[in-house]
């Protein structure tokens, strides 16, 4: 083997390394800006009003 293609295989090694780890940074960021956006979608639901304790007890199954 020759030595000129270690060197090269090493440094293509090298940005393939550099190459996934900005793959995974970008997708840790985006998965951050969506649990953000997730948790404000859920914030700004509306609070569900009490039902009357006798709202739901009895259902009529004559038709």
């Amino acid at each position: 083997m020759d030595i000129s293609s270690l060197g090269s295989l090493s440094s293509a090694l090298a940005q393939a390394q550099t190459g996934d780890a900005v793959g995974t940074l970008a997708l840790k960021k985006a998965m951050d800006i969506q649990a953000q956006s997730a948790m404000q979608l859920i914030a700004a639901l509306p609070d569900v009003p009490n039902n009357p304790p006798n709202l739901g007890n009895s259902v009529d199954i004559k038709a």
